[in-house]
């Protein structure tokens, strides 16, 4: 495996665990060589662990799938084992934020795909086209915990990674007011339609805790670092419905905004076109090319059409027109299990690696 950093992954059994698996069984930069788990599923083999309950495309890989499966509250034996941590447990809030600190604690830098530390100032809530200046808190998060290597970083709730890099582009007009409607999949409750049966032919009008996510990290993640702080933005104002819809994969959002200065139609297409992170600029694995796709089409985006765009990890927008209320309306998708989880991750862990955050032992 040569230079590869060795990962582990703790909540590998989970739907969002299962992803990282699969999206890292074959990475350039990254070797999975620990799972970890519940104490109910620890000493089982993972494929064990899983039976019944996998619910990737691709099947277990193979050496993965014999690895024998460590508890993942056993912070010292793991981290012994690993360079970087990506966490993805279910567990209550207080919990997840103990045990991530104690692995960053152990010198091990933690990529979090759990909102525990979404509000921790100097934790950076990262979409690494969007805030990868925030990753300047780091240094001061070490002081505080008292650390050379280990940090935590988390990426955003998936319900906001389709509209939010839709606006990033359009900041400088002075976005002031957004309505959002985000209709979610049921893969992001950790779900397929055989273990929830009745999303079958049906729409549930609320996620719990969904709307404040939505409403309130877009404004950390435009944020300013302050005194070695992360700072929320203060607008644009924001308000959000979520809706759980019969989808297996695919976060689609609706939204209406209005700008202090409003721009051309034209202006907006050429913005998301010519949009570039730096993630492209590093030209780093898992970075689409085209990190936002605009469809001329009235009937586009489609979630099962292009949810899977750049290998999950694009953003694609349609129907962006004039409205009679608010300056524009437009609707975008996001693929919430890659980009808004597990592949989103990935990319943050590659940024950490490009801007010298990651070292092997």
């Amino acid at each position: 495996m040569g230079n590869k950093l060795k990962v582990g992954i703790i909540g590998a059994t989970g739907m969002v665990g299962q992803r990282f698996i699969s999206l890292l069984a074959e990475h350039p930069w990254f070797e999975v060589v620990t799972v970890a788990a519940s104490e109910r599923s620890a000493g089982k083999t993972y494929t064990d662990a899983v039976a019944g309950r996998w619910a990737m495309k691709t099947p277990v890989p193979e050496m993965i799938g014999k690895m024998k499966v460590l508890n993942a509250s056993a912070v010292s034996e793991v981290a012994k084992t690993v360079d970087l941590i990506f966490s993805a447990v279910d567990m209550k809030k207080e919990e997840i934020k103990a045990l991530e600190e104690a692995y960053a604690k152990a010198e091990i830098p933690v990529v979090s795909n759990n909102s525990a530390h979404r509000w921790t100032e100097d934790v950076p809530v990262l979409l690494p086209e969007l805030n990868d200046a925030h990753l300047s808190v780091i240094a001061g998060q070490k002081k505080r915990l008292g650390t050379k290597h280990g940090f935590i970083v988390v990426k955003p709730n998936c319900s906001i990674q389709s509209y939010v890099p839709a606006l990033h582009p359009l900041l400088d007009f002075g976005p002031k007011e957004l309505v959002v409607c985000t209709y979610q999949a049921i893969s992001g409750a950790g779900k397929t339609f055989e273990t929830w049966p009745e999303m079958l032919d049906n729409v549930i009008p609320y996620i719990g805790g969904e709307e404040e996510k939505s409403e309130k990290e877009p404004l950390k993640v435009w944020g300013k670092v302050e005194g070695g702080k992360i700072v929320s933005a203060k607008r644009p104002v924001i308000t959000a419905q979520c809706i759980r819809v019969p989808v297996t994969d695919g976060h689609m959002a609706a939204a209406f905004v209005r700008f202090d200065r409003k721009p051309s139609k034209e202006a907006i297409l050429t913005r998301w076109k010519e949009f570039k992170g730096q993630p492209q600029k590093l030209n780093l694995p898992s970075a689409p090319k085209q990190f936002i796709k605009y469809f001329e089409e009235d009937n586009r985006p489609q979630t099962r059409l292009e949810r899977d765009i750049e290998k999950g990890m694009g953003v694609t927008v349609g129907r962006l027109r004039e409205d009679h209320v608010y300056d524009y309306k437009f609707v975008s998708l996001s693929h919430n299990t890659v980009r808004g989880a597990a592949g989103g991750a990935v990319l943050i862990a590659e940024l950490l690696k490009a801007e010298g955050y990651l070292q092997g032992k």
